[in-house]
């Protein structure tokens, strides 16, 4: 759908506003817990096998529970989910077509743990190999080692068989030119920085204390970004899809956890990372215990969004500890959020730039996906992709209500 510049900003401006209402609410009031209770809410206990994935997943996983339904190995069904997603070119946060560093180069994490043998694989930072999450499990099964990264980890896939390939499509690289043109710099105060103000203090922020100005400046600034888009060739319908990365790059990710007849268990998480990030950067996809965790007597959990955010909580070894000590699914996840409010000290200010998906499933079939916040945008709320002989979507049991904001801050916020 076409997004026109004046429906675009207001789309922005609208969402500020809602979510500065939201801020002055206390976090604990702001959850849904009981209503969302019901299955078909991100929250139920399915039958074994079962499989469940993130909404980006859905395209195929009729494939890989029929593969888990028929025998197969646990993690062998996972990675059939994950490897669709990475190898579509138009899929900009996983494998081929990820949308790239600040330099122009795709770089891949991914992390896998089979619960049967209780092994874990993990490779970051990996260029020019499309499937990395099947490099992860080549670490596991052909070394001893765990993590393997960078041009380590590039040259031993070619070693293993893995092609060498160009993974920036054309379509991405025109993006990535529009991104370096208009808006590179991802240098400055991260939302962690007690002076994290200070990223408003530079370019359009620095006429705040006219409220008239920044709406101008904004519009300006998208005016810009469209004449570029349309030097560089992308197509008219595109260009507002394009500017929406470039101003608000995204995190995109894959996981996925299955469960077979037996109660085996395993999980794997891949992707292209944070857009126009800076080059080298790890977020908590390849880190054991952050974007993916198994433990075949519990269960296993994963996670897509914040990836900084996430690492310091270890987000998905405190879900399968919490289960572990008798939390529900949904409960084990939500307190893993909690945890990444607290780090914040609720401070709903900084907290609207956040949010994070948990994709948790138990031994018994028992199944959660949580979130942050209800989606990132308004009318497309995060979901969880399962199949337990049916396949579905259903809408992640949020948080706090409304959508997330995108990092770095606008001038409408």
């Amino acid at each position: 759908m076409v997004v026109s510049r004046r429906g675009f900003i207001a789309t922005a401006i609208a969402g500020s506003l809602s979510l500065g209402l939201q801020a002055q609410q206390d976090p604990e009031q702001n959850n849904h817990e009981q209503s969302n209770r019901k299955s078909g809410s991100g929250v139920g206990t399915g039958k074994r096998p079962i499989l469940i994935c993130a909404g980006n997943g859905f395209p195929y996983i009729d494939d890989a529970y029929n593969f888990l339904k028929n025998g197969g190995d646990t993690l062998d069904a996972a990675l059939r989910v994950v490897k669709g997603p990475e190898d579509d070119p138009n899929d900009t946060s996983v494998g081929l077509g990820g949308l790239p560093n600040e330099e122009g180069i795709v770089e891949l994490d991914a992390c896998c743990m089979h619960g049967p043998t209780r092994r874990a694989g993990s490779v970051g930072g990996v260029r020019n190999i499309k499937n990395v999450s099947q490099v992860a499990k080549a670490v596991m099964e052909h070394t001893g080692h765990v993590m393997l990264v960078g041009e380590g980890a590039e040259r031993f896939a070619v070693d293993e068989g893995f092609p060498r390939e160009n993974l920036l499509t054309d379509n991405t690289r025109k993006i990535w030119l529009l991104w370096k043109e208009t808006h590179s710099d991802w240098w400055g105060s991260g939302l962690a920085d007690p002076q994290w103000k200070k990223r408003l203090s530079r370019s359009l922020a620095q006429k705040t204390a006219n409220t008239s100005q920044p709406k101008d400046e904004w519009q300006l600034r998208i005016d810009r970004m469209e004449m570029v888009a349309a030097d560089l060739g992308i197509a008219p319908e595109e260009r507002m899809a394009a500017i929406r990365k470039v101003l608000f790059p995204p995190t995109g990710t894959i996981h996925c956890s299955t469960l077979n007849n037996k109660g085996e268990m395993s999980g794997c998480t891949t992707t292209s990372g944070l857009a126009w990030k800076l080059p080298g950067r790890c977020g908590d996809s390849p880190i054991i215990g952050a974007g993916c965790y198994t433990d075949q007597d519990v269960g296993s959990a994963g996670a897509t969004g914040s990836g900084e955010e996430n690492i310091k909580v270890a987000g998905a070894h405190a879900i399968i500890e919490n289960m572990r000590h008798g939390m529900s699914p949904l409960d084990a996840g939500r307190d893993a959020l909690k945890r990444i409010v607290r780090n914040y000290n609720g401070d709903m200010e900084r907290l609207k730039f956040i949010d994070m998906t948990y994709y948790i499933l138990r031994k018994d079939g028992a199944y959660a996906g949580v979130s942050l916040w209800e989606g990132y945008e308004t009318g497309k709320p995060h979901r969880i992709s399962v199949h337990d002989g049916t396949r579905r979507n259903e809408k992640t049991v949020n948080l706090f209500p409304g959508v997330s904001q995108e990092w770095p801050p606008t001038p409408s916020t």
